[in-house]
């Protein structure tokens, strides 16, 4: 709370001393009355109350209208956000392969997942959907600024989801393309993680997608998640825990899909590296806007000066009535 005029608050301490001077001139003028014979003063009730009750009650009105003319004020403050922010599509392959278990403590899916997670938590302002992919891809998340749904959605993903085989990496673009195309974004990009080649689908040539991409002005930065050489897949079966995959990262292919975009490539072997990959397009898709701020200001002095009157009201109506004197 706030007062739009603070300097009349000043008048508090000073009723409050005019107050204590009153009551204490009167107690001093009560005593120098000399009455031939005591009379015994019994206090009652009554008496207590017409004694203080009137006297009081008038001091605490004109406290509560000091404080009405301070015209205190509640305050809230806000922020405008942009009318224009990135439209983001995170695009995450959820394979088999991607079960195998090379981005300790993870495997490569659930390491995915994490760093896409932080990405999330940093953005403000940005719409992000999801598409998912194996054999086919599919729509997880429409763009939205609802940040909690998309991370409920991402936590929900698992390995093989689409229940098809294979990496349709062009399909997986197309789709996420549909869904940016008639964005009025300033900017658009697709984050596309893969650990394969593209080996199935409608769109055979990933390469051709991109350029579907490039000319709607959509940017794709790609992220080859596996470690160079064999990895390891738990199977399940406790005769042969783990199975072996080979090294079948397509660079080349990722490479020249992020290049004619506009976007670019990055390699992860590791989850500190991928975290590190994230913050680096974390890093370079930033929309810069001038916040705009606002103050909403509530005015609160009828919560003063209705006490105040009702209270001149009572003191009125009891000195008229119960409080009555008869000369």
């Amino acid at each position: 709370m706030t007062f739009r005029h603070p300097y009349l608050l000043a008048l508090i301490p000073v009723i409050l001393l005019a107050a204590l001077a009153a009551r204490s001139m009167g107690s001093q003028r009560l005593a120098a009355v000399k009455l031939p014979v005591p009379l015994p003063v019994r206090e009652t009730a009554r008496t207590l109350l017409f004694r203080y009750f009137p006297f009081w009650t008038r001091t605490l009105v004109l406290i509560l209208l000091a404080v009405s003319l301070a015209r205190p004020q509640k305050v809230e403050k806000g922020a405008v956000p942009p009318t224009e922010g990135v439209d983001i599509m995170l695009c995450l392959d959820t394979s088999y392969s991607m079960a195998a278990v090379d981005f300790d403590p993870y495997n490569r899916l659930d390491a995915a997942k994490t760093a896409a997670a932080q990405f999330i938590h940093k953005r403000v302002n940005d719409r992000i959907g999801m598409v998912v992919f194996g054999g086919v891809a599919g729509l997880a998340c429409p763009l939205t600024l609802d940040y909690q749904s998309v991370l409920e959605l991402l936590d929900s993903t698992a390995i093989n989801m689409t229940k098809a085989d294979g990496t349709a990496i062009g399909d997986a673009i197309m789709t996420s393309v549909n869904h940016l195309k008639d964005s009025k974004a300033k900017s658009k990009i697709i984050i596309l993680l893969t650990d394969g080649r593209s080996n199935v689908g409608v769109i055979t040539d990933p390469v051709m997608a991109a350029k579907t991409a490039q000319a709607y002005g959509i940017k794709i930065y790609t992220i080859g998640t596996a470690t160079k050489g064999a990895a390891r897949i738990p199977t399940g079966d406790p005769v042969q825990p783990y199975m072996t995959i080979t090294d079948d990262l397509d660079e080349t292919t990722l490479m020249e899909i992020s290049d004619r975009t506009g976007g670019e490539f990055y390699r992860a072997g590791n989850f500190p590296e991928l975290q590190k990959i994230y913050e680096r397009i974390d890093a370079l898709e930033k929309t810069k806007f001038e916040v705009k701020t606002f103050s909403s200001y509530t005015d609160l002095y009828p919560f003063f000066l209705v006490p105040a009157l009702l209270l001149a009201a009572a003191v009125f109506i009891l000195e008229k009535t119960y409080l009555r004197t008869i000369p």
